[in-house]
């Protein structure tokens, strides 16, 4: 799924920004993913832990994980480095999502 990241009216400085962004957050998304088939769910702290990404690259990433269906919500909620409550994610396996 590709996902849109500039806008029509952005310059073209944006669309080229865009451009070059897309297989790093391949890449990013990739590591995401294997880091919750590895290690269970966790919050995006924890990912970022295990991942050596930063809190916010893995922000970015995890709505459009949830909407192509790799990654869920699992309804609970851990600390985060903060000592503050954040979402939990998990990984959906392939078997589950061709159900």
């Amino acid at each position: 799924m590709e996902h849109i990241r500039s806008r029509n009216t952005d310059p073209i400085t944006s669309f080229m920004a865009a451009d070059s962004a897309k297989e790093l957050s391949k890449h990013h998304s990739r590591l995401i993913v294997t880091c919750l088939q590895i290690h269970g769910a966790l919050g995006k702290d924890g990912i970022a832990k295990h991942t050596g990404l930063d809190g916010n690259q893995v922000a970015r990433r995890l709505n459009e994980l949830l909407k192509e269906g790799q990654i869920c919500l699992t309804g609970n909620q851990v600390k985060s480095n903060s000592g503050r409550m954040e979402r939990e994610w998990a990984f959906i396996p392939v078997q589950v999502r061709l159900l």
